[in-house]
């Protein structure tokens, strides 16, 4: 139990900070938007990247750390775009978060049309995978940290996997879910483009900081 307790807590400090995903995963909850595909998605991956590490990726990044340059590069312009294009919807305005007697949401655009503004699924989901695996800094905290320190556990590594997996379920449950709350406050369209300058800040911010160490070298 304190094995797993051990994954759990080590799972949760290094989910639990502003990123890329997480960022993403608070936007679909506010806009209560496919947010039990988007948790599944987080989650899964999660659980794929640390039961890699455990079983030793974390040596093979180790010795091609070339690997971990192009994954900076490849989620640098990744991010780059989704900023850009959060900066464009924060420049433009356009959405209000209306929410009906029956607590749906419906996000309008701006001027009375009424026009649902609803993303498809498989957008959101390429979105999500995106944000996960071109991510550098996964590889570096949930592979290779998470890998290491999971070694040390010996036979009860698995153990503590199975915590740092229900620490990421756990997280993104709540930050998913939980983010319709905020609702209340992001109904009037500039309250969304409030957010969505922030999100643009958010991510050319990381985008910036992920190539930067590359740049220095």
């Amino acid at each position: 139990m304190l094995t797993v307790l051990a994954g759990l807590g080590l799972g949760l400090s290094l989910i639990v900070a502003i990123g890329a995903q997480n960022v993403f995963v608070l936007r679909q909850g506010i806009r209560r938007e496919h947010v039990l595909a988007v948790v599944i998605v987080c989650a899964l991956s999660d659980a794929v990247l640390i039961i890699a590490g455990v079983a030793g990726l974390g040596f093979v990044l180790s010795a091609a750390p070339w690997l971990v340059v192009v994954a900076r590069w490849a989620g640098a312009l990744f991010l780059l775009g989704y900023g850009l294009l959060a900066a464009r919807r924060a420049w433009r305005g356009g959405e209000e978060l209306v929410v009906d007697g029956g607590d749906a949401p419906v996000l309008e655009a701006s001027g009375g049309t009424g026009t649902l503004t609803r993303t498809r699924l498989a957008p959101v989901i390429l979105t999500t995978l995106a944000l996960t695996w071109l991510n550098p800094h996964v590889y570096l905290d949930t592979v290779l940290m998470l890998g290491s320190i999971a070694a040390t556990h010996g036979d009860e590594r698995w153990l503590f996997a199975a915590g740092a997996v229900i620490a990421s379920l756990l997280w993104f449950t709540a930050l998913g879910f939980g983010a319709r709350y905020l609702g209340r406050w992001l109904r009037t369209p500039r309250s969304w483009r409030v957010l969505d300058a922030v999100i643009a800040v958010v991510m050319i911010t990381l985008a910036v900081s992920l190539v930067l160490p590359v740049l220095d070298a």
